[in-house]
């Protein structure tokens, strides 16, 4: 039996709206994660319509957390200057989802082979995909699902 993206999909996921303030999507993050005692570091932004709108993560969160000026130094030196990181984390109170979500999002069909599936993630350094028909998502494949449903295999 060949495994698809409609075999190792999670129905059970959590969405964000884009027009949510990023303070509540960040509290949901924290929700989630009580929810399925585990951590959940990435959400699909559904728009009213029930249409993928884009994907937001702890990474596009701490990208904007990150100074920007970091680029032009190179490397963050030790000494930093007094209140930046404070400052960095006012700035999230004033952003919407839609400000920080990824809106070009990757996404596969629900017949995707989960090898197709694994070389996607390996190469775009992805660890969900959601799995989408007619731009409606019937899941969230997760990289540790993937892998899991390999050593089951396996073993």
């Amino acid at each position: 039996m060949e495994l698809t993206a409609k075999d190792v999909m999670r129905t059970d996921y959590h969405v964000l709206a884009p027009d949510m303030p990023l303070s509540e999507a960040i509290s949901l993050f924290r929700w989630a994660s009580l929810e399925e005692s585990r951590r959940v570091f990435g959400m699909a932004v559904v728009d009213n319509s029930g249409r993928l709108a884009g994907m937001l993560s702890m990474y596009d969160i701490l990208l904007y957390v990150r100074p920007k000026h970091i680029r032009v130094w190179g490397e963050m030196e030790e000494e930093l200057p007094e209140g930046l990181f404070d400052a960095s984390l006012e700035r999230l109170r004033s952003l919407w989802v839609e400000d920080l979500m990824t809106p070009d999002v990757l996404i596969i069909a629900p017949e995707t082979h989960i090898l197709r599936i694994i070389d996607i993630m390996i190469k775009k350094h992805v660890r969900r995909i959601p799995v989408v028909r007619e731009e409606r998502i019937l899941g969230v494949v997760y990289i540790s699902d993937v892998f899991y449903h390999v050593l089951q295999r396996f073993l």
